[in-house]
């Protein structure tokens, strides 16, 4: 397509949801924040687990020392 097939093409707006439509839309986006937030706190505790290792193997490193 050439760029002027892009520009003549009109831009139909959406219409807006149904109560039903928009509860359900609301339902996903909460689902998809969710897992969001369970793979932050999931990343968040493995880090925090890591600098835990990390540091008990300085803390050994010192003592053997």
């Amino acid at each position: 397509m050439r760029f002027y097939e892009f520009v003549l093409k009109p831009i139909k707006p959406k219409p807006p949801l149904t109560p039903a439509q928009a509860r359900v839309n609301s339902l996903k986006q909460t689902v998809q924040r969710d897992k969001q937030q369970l793979k932050n706190e999931k990343d968040r505790q493995r880090q925090q687990r890591e600098a835990e290792q990390q540091r008990k193997q300085q803390q050994q490193r010192y003592k053997s020392a």
